[in-house]
């Protein structure tokens, strides 16, 4: 008998006891995540299911009671790897926040980084998901100091067991210059339509040869760079309430529909949803 699919539901939520970061609870069948990131340490525990992504040029499978990390910024995408797909719960957890944590447990740690791969530690699985349902009790009256005290028990067991030190960046080569001259003509105004000759032009090569580095290093191609950092900076907006319609023009989006479209790929919901 074949296992019961997973519906399409997430809901996004916040806790005043962690500022600034996102958590969710959800459970998806047929979504399917496209390459993006997030400015923020992403720390899901597969509930049932089962995920699979894309990351750092490998696929993997992360099973119920895995724990696949992914570091700030780092381009990675989703989707079911059974018949039934997955359910999750997930913390995007501020890089200041997290920093801080290790420096309370080594003070002179470095930024936290998480090897490629899917942590298997079932003893950091059940704290990551004790700590997620007492935050989330707390919106129903729980103990908030029960809850911020898991959070910070289950976060200092992932650190302490499972954290490496960032690699130190390789001294910049040509192409890493020509990425990053891409990057700047890209972000400097959202609003103003950019060719692919334009880019080429900026570094000296092709069109051909601009798009295919650009991917290449980045993971994502140019224009989809530029929309998911469009994302990236609509969402202090999108919390503070603007006008959805608003925050997509504001962006460099179409319009709304433009952006919900996009916007959905990424989070799994509409915006108005995530901000609901």
């Amino acid at each position: 008998m074949n296992a019961p699919r997973f519906r399409n539901a997430a809901r996004y939520w916040r806790s005043p006891l962690v500022p600034d970061a996102d958590m969710v609870t959800a459970e998806y069948y047929d979504h399917a995540f496209t390459p993006h990131w997030h400015d923020a340490y992403t720390v899901p525990v597969i509930e049932a299911g089962a995920e699979c992504y894309d990351y750092r040029g490998a696929r993997y499978v992360a099973e119920a009671g895995t724990v696949p990390v992914i570091n700030p910024g780092e381009v990675h995408t989703g989707a079911r790897a059974v018949d039934a797909g997955w359910r999750y719960r997930v913390f995007y957890l501020p890089t200041a926040f997290v920093e801080e944590l290790a420096r309370e447990i080594a003070p002179r740690a470095a930024s936290p980084w998480f090897a490629p791969g899917i942590i298997h530690d079932d003893d950091l699985a059940r704290r990551l998901v004790a700590a997620h349902r007492a935050l989330e009790g707390v919106e129903h009256g729980a103990d908030p100091l029960a809850a911020e005290t898991a959070l910070v028990d289950a976060l200092t067991t992932l650190l302490a067991r499972h954290a490496l030190d960032r690699p130190s960046p390789a001294p910049p080569a040509a192409d890493a210059a020509r990425v990053a001259t891409m990057k700047s003509r890209l972000a400097d105004d959202l609003l103003a339509p950019v060719t692919l000759a334009e880019l080429a032009r900026a570094v000296g090569l092709s069109a051909f040869h601009a798009a295919r580095l650009f991917t290449r290093e980045t993971g994502l191609a140019p224009h989809a760079w530029r929309n998911q950092l469009r994302i990236a900076r609509a969402l202090p907006a999108l919390r503070g309430g603007a006008s959805i319609a608003d925050i997509a023009a504001a962006c460099g989006f179409t319009d709304q529909s433009h952006f919900t479209r996009h916007f959905k790929r990424a989070f799994g919901v509409a915006p108005g949803r995530w901000r609901a």
